[in-house]
């Protein structure tokens, strides 16, 4: 989800301890449908149905019901870069206070970052702005609720999730959380069980929205049937086009709003890696085959496109990436993390770049000429995406 610091790609440090994201490893209800709903679900349906044509202001856009900043800034690797590097604690204090000067008001964390660590940043972090702002975090790995330790696979047992909440909200100096995402379908446990839980946990304040992350299309219309889901979270950018294939389809249908993750593409479309690049141990970017060899040659392809861009448009490879995102849908909100100041600012200035219906489409058949070469994570790691939940047991 984060973008590296663009100048610093390869340190020599210990390899990582904390196992990050990717290193563990017009609405389509009708209205019967709709009525079948609980009350507080029927509202977040009707809400979400209209969503696309709401009006918004701005550089803001619309996931949902939930008004947020075109941008966002996610806060993974404020605990710890990919690098394995660890960050100065209060410049990221200062990182997310001035991304709300520039207008940033949807900021991205989970209990499996750090673990638990981002949380307290992003906490003390817009503790002044709360009210504000519109932060997130996510539940569903197996992670010890009092010492953060992982332990195997996932939990999104429900009376779990509701522990694991708890611990958010301290954590996060608050009493509610604006959108919580399930970071991963876990096979054991039925989505309606797990929007259950989510609905108890709305109904007592302390959660506002919910969405999920990686998970395969029936689960998500399962889980917006039973609950009205307000945005997905999946891997996108110019370097990962899976969910062309049909999560943004789905959504749309839905009216679900998209968060992209990674949508720098691991920092590869700020322009910061090529030929000669060589990943730090505990670097998770090692052991993608997207940046190896002859696939990473052949995918700098992508680059020199952006970099072209750059020049046309007078801005940098990665804004001319992130605002490609944001034309493609008007209801997708990148979410690029950075721990410097420089590319946050950077970052959050994509919201002003334009492409006219001529430069999208010239944009967008150059994009699709490129067929990105490697994987995008290794396969114990991608065994977590497209995962359905299995089916509610019969009464």
């Amino acid at each position: 989800m984060l973008a590296p610091d663009r100048r610093t790609v390869v340190l020599q440090t210990p390899a990582n301890p904390d196992i990050g994201r990717r290193a563990i490893l017009g609405m389509g209800l009708a209205a019967p449908a709709i009525a079948a709903l609980p009350a507080t679900a029927q509202a977040g349906a009707s809400a979400q149905a209209s969503h696309a044509s709401s009006s918004v202001a701005p550089g803001r856009r619309q996931l949902g019901s939930l008004e947020v900043s075109a941008v966002g800034l996610g806060v993974q690797n404020m605990s710890r870069t990919y690098q394995t590097t660890v960050p100065y604690r209060p410049e990221m204090i200062n990182i997310i206070r001035a991304a709300h000067d520039h207008g940033v008001t949807f900021f991205d964390a989970a209990e499996a970052y750090g673990p638990h660590e981002v949380e307290r940043i992003l906490g003390e972090g817009v503790a002044p702005i709360r009210d504000q702002v519109v932060i997130t975090s996510k539940f569903g790995w197996n992670i010890d609720l009092e010492t953060g330790r992982r332990g195997p696979g996932l939990n999104s047992r429900p009376e779990h999730i509701k522990l694991a909440v708890e611990g958010m909200l301290k954590r996060l100096r608050t009493d509610r959380i604006d959108l919580l995402y399930q970071h991963r379908v876990d096979p054991q446990v039925p989505i309606e069980e797990v929007a259950g839980a989510v609905k108890d946990l709305m109904a007592q304040g302390k959660v506002l929205h919910w969405g999920l992350c990686e998970m395969g299309p029936n689960t998500l219309r399962r889980a917006h049937a039973e609950l009205p889901v307000t945005a997905v979270q999946n891997e996108y950018s110019m370097l990962w086009r899976g969910p062309e294939e049909w999560v943004l389809g789905l959504c749309e249908e839905l009216g679900v709003g998209f968060v992209p993750w990674s949508p720098l593409g691991v920092g590869f479309t700020t322009g910061a890696i090529d030929a000669a690049t060589r990943f730090a141990p505990g670097d998770i970017r090692g052991a993608e085959s997207r940046f190896a060899g002859d696939a990473l040659t052949h995918n700098l392809a992508i680059v020199e496109l952006l970099k072209t861009w750059a020049v046309r448009k007078a801005a940098t490879p990665g804004q001319i990436s992130l605002a490609w995102l944001m034309a493609q849908k008007p209801w997708i909100v990148p979410i690029p993390g950075t721990t410097q100041m420089a590319h946050m600012v950077e970052n959050t200035g994509a919201a002003a770049i334009r492409f006219t219906p001529v430069e999208l489409g010239e944009l967008n058949a150059a994009v699709a000429a490129i067929q990105v070469q490697g994987a995008r994570l290794p396969d114990a790691v991608l065994a977590y995406s497209g995962v359905e939940a299995p089916p509610r047991p019969l009464s």
